[in-house]
């Protein structure tokens, strides 16, 4: 008889992330973006609930959540390649996909500590078809309106504003390979533009729209990481089991610029 595994510690509280997180160099009153992967912080005793709760403990009434809430299946069926879908299947799929809804979108493929922020009562959600962000707290909206539809993670996108406001990033359990804020660099060197395809709402109806935007790409977001964090400060410490990382948004974007621009140069635009 096969006997179940027991879970993986350390066990987490709400309590306890707090505590950890303040040790970490959260402080109250900040504006935190956050990525986060729940597993890596051990076994969670009320899972996304617990840990939301606790960052907000730590930020307090004057501070504000940011995360992205990206829904990236609200795309061209012809550029999906996990799994990739039938070429027949194209036109049905952006005849018929659901218009973004920052009510009811889900978030896809970010975890689902950004999921529960997305629902929590009182979030705003920026209106991108494909790289919103939500937000808990007093600067929500301050930080997330006018997120244009051109403008995925530029500098008329949430991005940009964090940067302005001073906010920090909070890697929580997860790797460079997730910071988005590296996304805002791509808009400040030469990069090609590429057709970006969603499905939204217009006064109209609902309505498959293609605008033409920045050409983003987390190839070698790794390397850029390993590399800011030898050459920055940033704050590191354990929270649970997971690692977590934490330094100015305004920083690393500044660094990136110059990195990616040496290091993953763009074609020359014509």
């Amino acid at each position: 008889m096969t006997m179940p595994q027991p879970p993986a510690g350390p066990m987490c509280t709400r309590d306890s992330i707090a505590s950890e997180l303040r040790a970490a160099g959260v402080r109250s009153g900040e504006t935190l973006l956050v990525h986060s992967s729940l597993s890596s912080l051990g076994w969670v005793c009320g899972g996304p609930v617990a840990v939301v709760q606790a960052l907000l403990d730590v930020l307090g009434d004057n501070g504000t959540l940011v995360v992205p809430a990206h829904s990236g299946d609200n795309s061209d069926p012809a550029i999906w390649v996990n799994p990739p879908v039938p070429e027949d299947w194209w036109p049905g799929i952006r005849a018929s996909m659901p218009a973004y809804d920052p009510r009811t979108t889900p978030t896809d493929g970010i975890g689902v500590v950004p999921e529960t922020v997305r629902t929590w009562p009182g979030a705003v959600r920026s209106a991108h078809p494909q790289t919103s962000f939500a937000a808990v707290g007093p600067r929500a909206a301050e930080i997330l309106d006018d997120h244009a539809l051109d403008c995925r993670l530029g500098e008329r996108s949430p991005l940009a504003r964090l940067e302005q406001v001073g906010a920090r990033i909070l890697l929580l359990g997860a790797g460079f390979g997730s910071c988005t804020a590296f996304h805002l660099a791509e808009y400040r060197i030469p990069a090609p533009l590429v057709d970006v395809s969603f499905a939204l709402t217009t006064p109209q109806g609902r309505r498959w729209e293609t605008v033409r935007d920045t050409s983003i790409d987390e190839d070698r977001f790794d390397e850029l990481g390993a590399a800011f964090e030898r050459d920055r400060p940033v704050l590191r410490a354990t929270v649970g089991a997971a690692q977590v990382r934490l330094f100015p948004l305004a920083d690393a974007v500044a660094y990136a610029a110059v990195w990616l621009a040496e290091h993953r140069p763009q074609p020359t635009l014509g």
